[in-house]
């Protein structure tokens, strides 16, 4: 075997914090994991093989703690110099560095994140061509590896009215350029799945838009990337990541069950997982846990953006989520659908505005990384003991037998189904739901 480089940065961006540490659930220490422990195996496979945490490089290393009333409030070390690329090259060092301490074996990347944008798109590109040759080396020495990466396509204002839905065909041309990049560049550091965020793929008022067109555009700018990534050999997972709103009033992809019907429309459905977010759910109405197992009864899930959303504000906050019950939930359903596969937990969340010591972004991870993990185990305990799995069953086992196993398998008709009702069956009875008491027979796992 052969030996691993240990990773030496030049200069120590976080001083003072050592490797974050399993220390169970009687630790004080505030910078120690009490639920995740990397090296815990259970069936086979260490915690951190289960749970693929990542950190999201654009909040954690590029987030300011600026909002839409005011500028960044936090400052870090490393960004100071004159020259961008060297800045950046410093503070892909300390993100890696943050990534070893807090025992993370993902990370993911915007193309714009990672590398400052030049005069020209030829200029972009040979600045990212020294970023990720840098990544790579940091990659090496670390042993973090890639979970996904995705081109910004909506910061820069020639993106004000989306990208692949533009309505000039220049920008489009532009976009589809980006994109290929952020595509080669996401195969040569190994990423294991490519994601496409539409952030502002999508309209303000219909005055102005052709719903139809756009929506084609789309769907071609989306077959172009599948085309290229079969040409340059990328075997990675392409990912849609739903979002209902904000930046632009309505996004085509709303959700997931949208996102599914689009992707059939335009037959891109064998292309194409989910990245669900938790605060992009609940910006479309639903629950974490709706999105997931609707992509799951699709075969369709792959991924997750760990974060929250503050359901007194309407706008995506990226919390950091410590919602055990919540979490508990979506675990369910991750594990009866087998799992994430390529993906991971990414952890797209944010320091608040008032946090601004480095310390903050380990509290911060440490919190949601054990919330994660100890849903996870809540949720291999339900599902072991089979209680609720046994009451679904048992709700639908009109299902299994008779006429209604010929119901699901299409063996009979209004007429039969008429003539049963008339002649035999009559009035049904309802049966309770009893969900009160599933509510508390989940509340006595979540604190048993």
């Amino acid at each position: 075997m052969a030996k691993k480089t240990v990773f030496k940065p030049r200069k120590q961006h976080f001083p003072g914090i050592d490797k974050i540490a399993y220390e169970g659930t009687d630790s004080d220490r505030a910078l120690a994991f009490r639920h995740y422990d990397p090296a815990e195996v259970i069936d086979g496979k260490t915690m951190k093989e289960h749970m693929r945490f990542s950190i999201a490089y654009w909040h954690a290393f590029r987030g300011t703690g600026s909002d839409p009333f005011g500028p960044g409030t936090i400052q870090r070390s490393w960004e100071t110099g004159k020259d961008p690329v060297s800045v950046a090259k410093v503070r892909m060092d300390a993100a890696f560095e943050f990534f070893q301490k807090i025992e993370s074996p993902f990370w993911c990347f915007h193309d714009r994140d990672i590398a400052p944008e030049g005069a020209s798109l030829a200029e972009s590109n040979r600045i990212l061509d020294q970023i990720v040759a840098h990544a790579k080396q940091l990659q090496k020495a670390t042993g973090v590896r890639l979970l996904w990466g995705t081109a910004n396509l909506f910061s820069n204002p020639r993106y004000m009215s989306g990208a692949a839905t533009n309505p000039d065909a220049h920008v489009f041309a532009y976009a589809a350029a980006q994109v290929k990049k952020a595509l080669e560049v996401t195969q040569e550091l190994g990423g294991e799945n490519y994601v496409f965020w539409g952030g502002r793929e999508g309209y303000e008022t219909l005055l102005n838009t052709h719903l139809k067109r756009e929506q084609d555009h789309l769907a071609r700018f989306l077959h172009l990337a599948v085309a290229h990534a079969k040409a340059i050999g990328f075997k990675g997972q392409f990912l849609i990541e739903p979002k209902p709103k904000e930046p632009t009033k309505h996004q085509y992809d709303f959700d997931v069950a949208s996102g599914i019907a689009f992707l059939r429309t335009y037959g891109l459905e064998k292309h194409f997982k989910f990245n669900i977010e938790t605060n992009h759910a609940t910006l479309a109405g639903h629950t974490f846990q709706h999105e997931i197992e609707v992509a799951a009864a699709a075969g369709m899930l792959g991924s997750i953006d760990a974060n929250a959303g503050d359901l007194l504000l309407g706008w995506d906050t990226d919390l950091f989520n410590t919602d055990v019950r919540e979490l508990t939930l979506a675990m369910l359903s991750i594990l009866r659908a087998g799992g994430l596969g390529s993906g991971g937990f990414n952890f797209d969340a944010k320091l608040r505005r008032q946090s601004i010591d480095p310390a903050d972004l380990f509290h911060a991870h440490i919190g949601g990384m054990d919330a994660y993990a100890l849903a996870f185990k809540i949720a291999r305990r339900i599902l072991a003991d089979g209680t609720f799995e046994s009451f679904v069953a048992d709700r639908y086992r009109s299902f299994d037998s008779g006429f209604g196993r010929d119901i699901e398998r299409g063996k009979t008709s209004f007429a039969a189904l008429e003539k049963l009702v008339l002649s035999r069956l009559g009035e049904p009875s309802p049966r309770s739901g009893q969900q009160e008491y599933l509510e508390n027979l989940l509340t006595r796992y979540l604190h048993g």
